[in-house]
C-alpha cells in the first residue's frame, strides 16, 4: 500500500491522479517522490508496460530538454558501435522485463524507452536508473551524470551516485 501522502505528492507533481502506483521507487534526498513503480496494467485493465515512471517536474523537464538535443540519436548510434554498451543495455532491458513480468506478464517483450535496440525516451531510462541505482541502465546513468551538476538538480539527485569516480 502506498502512503496517501505520497500519492498526493505525486498527484501534485503530475497535475492528475496517479494510476496503478505500486510504490515510490526513488525519493529525492529530501524525501520527495521522484519515480513511481507502476502496475503492468492500470486499474481499468489497460496495459501499461512502463514499469518506472518519472514524476518529479524538474527531472521530467530536464529529460524533455535533453531529448531535443539529439542525445537519443547519438546514444542509439553508439549501440551499433559498442558491443559492450549494447550488451549492458540489453541486460537492462531483460532486467526490466523480468521485474515487470514477476508482477504480471503482458505477453510482450516491449520494456520501454526503446530498449534494447534504441533510445527513444530519456524519461524511462532515467526513471529506471533512479529506481534501480547506478550500474543497471547505462544510458540512464549517463543522462543522470549529465544532469548531476545542474543547479536545478540540487536536492533532487544524490550527486555522489551519478558523478564519475574521479579517483579511478
Amino acid at each position: 500500500m502506498v502512503d496517501p501522502q505520497d500519492l498526493a505528492a505525486v498527484q501534485a507533481q503530475l497535475g492528475r491522479e496517479p494510476r496503478g502506483v505500486l510504490e515510490i521507487a526513488y525519493r529525492c534526498p529530501n524525501g520527495e517522490p521522484a519515480v513511481v513503480k507502476t502496475a503492468p496494467r492500470l486499474p481499468d485493465g489497460t496495459p501499461f508496460p512502463t514499469l518506472y515512471y518519472l514524476t518529479h517536474p524538474a527531472l521530467t523537464a530536464a529529460a524533455s530538454r535533453l531529448e531535443t538535443t539529439g542525445l537519443m540519436r547519438e546514444m542509439t548510434q553508439r549501440l551499433g558501435e559498442d558491443a559492450e554498451l549494447a550488451a549492458a543495455y540489453r541486460r537492462a532491458h531483460e532486467s526490466f522485463l523480468a521485474e515487470r513480468d514477476a508482477i504480471e506478464s503482458l505477453g510482450t517483450d516491449f520494456s520501454g524507452g526503446g530498449m534494447p535496440d534504441r533510445v527513444k525516451c530519456l524519461h524511462v531510462v532515467i526513471a529506471h536508473s533512479l529506481a534501480k541505482g547506478p550500474g543497471v541502465n547505462p544510458f540512464g546513468d549517463e543522462t543522470l551524470a549529465m544532469l548531476a551538476d545542474e543547479p536545478a538538480m540540487a536536492g533532487i539527485l544524490d550527486r555522489a551516485l551519478w558523478l564519475p569516480d574521479e579517483d579511478a
